[in-house]
């Protein structure tokens, strides 16, 4: 069932499981989109179509929260907010294998998306713009530790950028990669087919009521993500 983690007359968010696609792709399947509009449509007996505006997405194997607008005036400001990545933080926690050689640090790398493997890959230090990688994007990201165990470590992630695969690509880059990830360098799978990657938090501007909102999504119901949760001071 899905879980509404908050909402009001001009946005929903919701609290994606590591099976659900946020809008609708190849598969076919039905995306997390269209289960928000029929929870709106059912909930508050509306006639016609329902209004949702998708205003950024998660990884497939990826969970946590999710904001959708459910105004066109919320979707054009939210839109502009991810954009300018202003007056909005995402926070994301992440069990990675083993331990970062530093508890914590702010990582900067060069990414260029392989559209065809639909992965990316860390760049030369500074792409040229006659060289091959032209096309790599700065990827910026800092992280701490929270939790170290026998095996694995939970991390708390915040972006200064929004790149494709950015979190799973520069923690497999220090030699951490996302347990369960086994596209970045994980040495087995998780049983759901998800990787621990987790968009905890995020906290903005209300695109309406220009409030501060703060929304947190549990983390998933598994025994891994409870030891090392619990353990957080």
């Amino acid at each position: 069932m899905m879980e509404v983690l908050y909402e009001d007359n001009h946005i929903i968010a919701v609290n994606k499981t590591c099976n659900e696609i946020v809008q609708g792709d190849k598969t076919g399947d039905t995306p997390l989109s269209e289960t928000v509009k029929a929870y709106i449509k059912e909930k508050y007996n509306k006639p016609g179509e329902v209004f949702l505006g998708v205003t950024h997405r998660l990884d497939r194997p990826t969970s946590g929260v999710v904001l959708f607008a459910r105004t066109s005036k919320a979707l054009t400001r939210l839109n502009e907010m991810f954009k300018s990545h202003e007056q909005i933080r995402k926070t994301y926690w992440a069990i990675v294998q083993g331990t970062p050689k530093v508890p914590e640090a702010r990582l900067e790398n060069w990414l260029v998306r392989n559209e065809a493997q639909n992965k990316s890959y860390i760049s030369t230090p500074k792409p040229s713009p006659q060289g091959r990688d032209k096309d790599a994007k700065l990827a910026v990201l800092t992280y701490k530790t929270l939790v170290k165990g026998d095996h694995y470590t939970l991390l708390e992630v915040n972006l200064e950028t929004g790149r494709h695969h950015q979190i799973r690509c520069q923690l497999a880059a220090i030699g951490c990669p996302i347990k369960g990830d086994l596209k970045y360098g994980a040495k087995r799978s998780n049983p759901d087919g998800g990787i621990c990657l987790h968009a905890r938090q995020i906290e903005f501007i209300h695109p309406v009521s220009k409030q501060n909102i703060c929304i947190t999504a549990p983390v998933p119901d598994d025994a891994l993500w409870r030891a090392l949760t619990t353990q957080i001071s």
